[in-house]
């Protein structure tokens, strides 16, 4: 495996220890439709959390949150469209990123709510 899908894989399990850590139930992990894949999906409450997460050994070409753009946005929104439908969901939906930094083996987690709120 490539050492940036290692990172990616290692990253997801760390927001999943995060989001359970804050009192999240993890509901779907690497969740696909067509060509989306949404990383994580989450339940808090009354609301389905849609979890991008985006890891990076370095913030040299920007904040890893900076690597969502509107093209995966509209993938995302249409792969939760099928999942709320498909699952007969009737709740809340916001969609989240949680950005991680390992630099210098010191690792920084950063969760956006609401994040495509901000785009």
């Amino acid at each position: 495996m490539a050492s940036h899908n290692e990172l990616g894989k290692k990253g997801e399990e760390l927001a999943v220890t995060f989001l359970k850590d804050k009192g999240y139930t993890i509901l779907e992990k690497n969740y696909r439709y067509q060509k989306a894949e949404v990383d994580i999906i989450a339940k808090k409450n009354n609301t389905l959390s849609v979890i991008e997460v985006k890891t990076r050994s370095t913030d040299y070409f920007g904040n890893p949150q900076d690597f969502v753009n509107p093209k995966k946005i509209k993938l995302l929104v249409a792969a939760i469209d099928n999942y709320v439908v498909e699952k007969d969901i009737d709740i809340e939906v916001q969609f989240d990123i949680i950005a991680i930094l390992n630099k210098n083996n010191k690792v920084v987690i950063q969760h956006i709510e609401d994040a495509f709120l901000h785009f």
